[in-house]
């Protein structure tokens, strides 16, 4: 039990740390390109890794991996869909953006389900299910409305491009834990990024203002501390249970856009954010209500039962 809820109260901290994360690479794209963004991210991320390995007394021993080929299959889904990512946050807002990104765990219950042969209760179908929905009334207000740019429809195709990479990206994290540290997953793929990102340099990358040096810098701290956090807590939980706690992100990119750059939502994206809220509570209480409806039953069950 306190195995289960450490693992949610890190991916609620993972998810709050994604969410400042992505203002940063936001507010950095006004100026610099994905790649170079992907660089600074990944690169500056190695130093909040290498000290959680230090504090947890696994450095250097802890790089040391028995899966090689797992790590690179892992950062490889991750490579694409962090690139994906940051191309949706460089056109769209925060709040649609991270709507987005909610198709992932969506995505992740048929996976892990299949690759991890997990068995998710009703209540986190439901839960995910209702927080499908309420992503889809935080797109709807955009879809309604006529004249959609090229930008918007590039970011939008990035987002769900981003979600199909994430939800197998996630499931190779869960596979990962069984015998690697959350230190270890986080610092190879940081190192695969990072040389992902350095290999678009011939490209153009441009010369950074020291506010966009700074958002650069605080991409990638923050984005080490996320990783950090979203690898223990997916092993100590279940993936498809995790998955529902994701949404939360929703009030940060709201909370976001709102106070840095005054972007007003819609009702139907606030109905959407309310739903959000609402599959994360299922999913935190749902079985456990479902659990004790049949311990009720049996206890004012007839006295004429035969046992």
């Amino acid at each position: 039990m306190n195995t289960f809820w450490s693992g949610v109260g890190l991916r609620l901290g993972a998810t709050g740390l994604f969410a400042v994360m992505s203002l940063f690479v936001r507010l950095a794209s006004f100026e610099a390109p994905v790649g170079q963004i992907m660089f600074w991210r990944s690169s500056v991320a190695i130093i909040p890794i290498v000290l959680y390995l230090m504090w947890r007394n696994q450095f250097p021993r802890g790089l040391r991996t028995a899966k090689p080929f797992g790590h690179l299959k892992r950062s490889t889904f991750g490579l694409v869909s962090m690139f994906f990512s940051f191309l949706s946050l460089a056109y769209l807002p925060l709040a649609l953006a991270t709507a987005l990104g909610f198709l992932a765990p969506l995505l992740v219950l048929p996976v892990a389900m299949v690759m991890l042969r997990e068995k998710p209760g009703i209540a986190v179908f439901t839960a995910t299910f209702a927080g499908f929905g309420g992503v889809f009334l935080m797109l709807w207000p955009t879809f309604s409305t006529p004249g959609l740019d090229t930008g918007v429809l590039m970011g939008i195709g990035a987002g769900l491009a981003m979600a199909v990479t994430t939800a197998f990206a996630k499931v190779q994290i869960k596979a990962l834990t069984s015998t690697e540290s959350a230190g270890t997953i986080a610092f190879y793929f940081a190192v695969i990024c990072a040389l992902g990102g350095l290999l678009t340099l011939p490209f153009g990358w441009a010369d950074p203002s020291f506010k966009v040096l700074a958002c650069l810098i605080g991409a990638g701290l923050t984005g080490g501390l996320a990783h950090i956090f979203m690898t223990e807590a997916l092993a100590r939980a279940p993936a498809s249970t995790l998955a529902a706690f994701e949404y939360t992100a929703m009030i940060w990119a709201l909370l976001l856009d709102v106070t840095v750059f005054g972007l007003l939502p819609e009702p139907a994206s606030l109905l959407g954010a309310f739903l959000i809220v609402l599959a994360a509570a299922i999913v935190m209480f749902g079985d456990r209500l479902i659990a004790l409806l049949p311990t009720r039953a049996n206890k004012q069950a007839s006295p004429f039962r035969q046992d």
